[in-house]
């Protein structure tokens, strides 16, 4: 079986959110089952120069996109058994950046219609394409309208995740033939509530859709999570699967993480205490190991849930614990987790910036870690959190509802706290339970066991889409 991933990042070349991790996972776990799996990701100049040494150029060639001649550079990488293919074109991947330009329709209308036109240039026809997000949500929907006729491309099947529904890739109906090349017969294909809608045009024309969660494949049915989508959804939910993500075990991994002070495991893990004394010096609190030490690793936006903490926080300061915020985002949150540093300075810090490394030392230096997004797809730092042994509470929905079991003192049984409505007093009661529990030795023992325990890797998660792909 031979799967071509279309997306807009993939690590080890290029991340920026969780779907960079996603790639650079998925990929190497079906390829361990013997299935021929390969990425295609756009060449940003923004990638390192590491990586841009191991790209090695294939060759050039020209195709026409709405009335556009495009040049498209194909350049070629090997990373854990699969084969990367990185679209070059300086005009659009050139940039101080990799999201959020003034011509973003343009340069992912490039990128997916370039995901088609290479097939015959590299000699690959997969059995299926499987897209991701709005970025390459063009790529079934060039296959339908342009390249079903064309030898090679007869059978192809496609499949279209969701990884985040509030990005659908919205723009005015004026340039459906200008920049997109789609002709007015197709409109009604990305034509949704009075604009183009690039993942209406991928649900519309995927074989199969799949969301990262199975609670997130249910929740966007409903208009509360859908962004509007949801009568495409509900139209079209005989196609739609939810299959959780997992992390990368061998990054992701107390015992070898080469970015924390002291290596551990579920048999050594009263070693984590190291962990939380080195955090707590690095970022100047007490070195108190008494005190519950909570950590926040987050993007600082509204479905991240910050706006539960302000209601709550004088009475959350009051309490016998230490707080750390890791994240970057929106100027208001980021300057209101600024006044609570300097407010609470004796138990509060807040680095306003992403580290990747800083991230896993708070992953094993704290005792206790937040998530209470409004919405989450799917969620990687829960499971990153369990792996480290640090007990999450989170909101409970999306994948952090599949993911995150509620604790129960009397079985035994649990390895998380949650909370049910998007509520602030909600969500600090739910943290004074989680700071019970880990007050009580024996229940810290148990619930870390249980964390620590759990499979988070993608082998079960690559199993369930083996299964869709061969039901294609």
């Amino acid at each position: 079986m031979k799967i071509l991933f279309a997306a807009s990042e993939a690590l080890p070349f290029i991340k920026v959110g969780g779907l960079g991790d996603v790639m650079g996972a998925l990929p190497k776990e079906l390829v361990k089952k013997g299935i021929d799996a390969r990425v295609v990701i756009p060449m940003y100049s923004t990638m390192s120069q590491k990586m841009r040494d191991q790209c090695k150029f294939l060759k050039y060639f020209y195709f026409s996109l709405g009335w556009r001649s495009c040049y498209c550079g194909i350049f070629t990488a090997q990373a854990d058994g699969v084969t990367y293919y990185l679209i070059d074109n300086e005009q659009y991947f050139k940039r101080g950046g990799t999201y959020g330009e003034f011509d973003d329709a343009e340069r992912f209308a490039f990128f997916s219609k370039a995901v088609l036109e290479i097939l015959p240039q590299i000699e690959f026809f997969p059995d299926i394409i499987h897209a991701n997000d709005w970025h390459t949500a063009l790529v079934p929907v060039y296959l339908d309208t342009q390249f079903r006729q064309v030898s090679g491309y007869e059978s192809i099947k496609t499949v279209f995740s969701i990884h985040n529904i509030e990005f659908q890739g919205k723009y005015g109906m004026d340039i459906l033939e200008s920049i997109f090349g789609i002709q007015p017969a197709n409109r009604s294909l990305v034509e949704f509530d009075g604009c183009i809608n690039l993942m209406k045009g991928a649900i519309e024309c995927s074989n199969v859709v799949t969301t990262v969660s199975r609670t997130y494949a249910k929740e966007i049915l409903d208009p509360y999570f859908s962004f509007g989508l949801h009568p495409i959804l509900e139209a079209r939910q005989y196609k739609v699967h939810g299959i959780v993500n997992g992390i990368d075990t061998e990054v992701f991994n107390p015992e070898t993480d080469p970015n924390i002070k002291t290596n551990y495991s579920i048999k050594t893990r009263g070693s984590k205490r190291f962990d939380k004394k080195a955090l707590q010096q690095e970022v100047g609190l007490p070195e108190l190991s008494d005190v519950p030490l909570l950590g926040l690793v987050t993007r600082l936006t509204p479905q991240k849930g910050i706006d539960l903490f302000e209601p709550i926080m004088a009475e959350l300061m009051e309490m016998n614990v230490q707080v750390v915020v890791l994240g970057n985002g929106y100027a208001d949150y980021e300057n209101y987790f600024k006044y609570c540093d300097y407010t609470y300075h004796d138990k509060f810090r807040a680095i306003i910036k992403f580290s990747a490394s800083l991230a896993q030392r708070i992953y094993a230096g704290a005792d206790i870690f937040l998530m209470p997004s409004k919405s989450e797809p799917c969620g990687l730092a829960q499971m990153i959190a369990m792996r480290y042994g640090t007990i999450p509470v989170v909101h409970a929905v999306g994948g952090l509802k599949d993911t995150v079991v509620p604790f129960d003192a009397e079985t035994g049984k649990g390895n998380g706290v949650n909370f049910q409505s998007f509520n602030a007093t909600d969500m600090l009661d739910a943290i004074k339970r989680a700071i019970a529990i880990w007050q009580n030795k024996e229940q810290r023992k148990t619930i870390m066991s249980n964390a620590m325990s759990g499979d988070y890797s993608w082998k079960a998660s690559a199993e369930e889409y083996c299964k869709l792909y061969e039901s294609l």
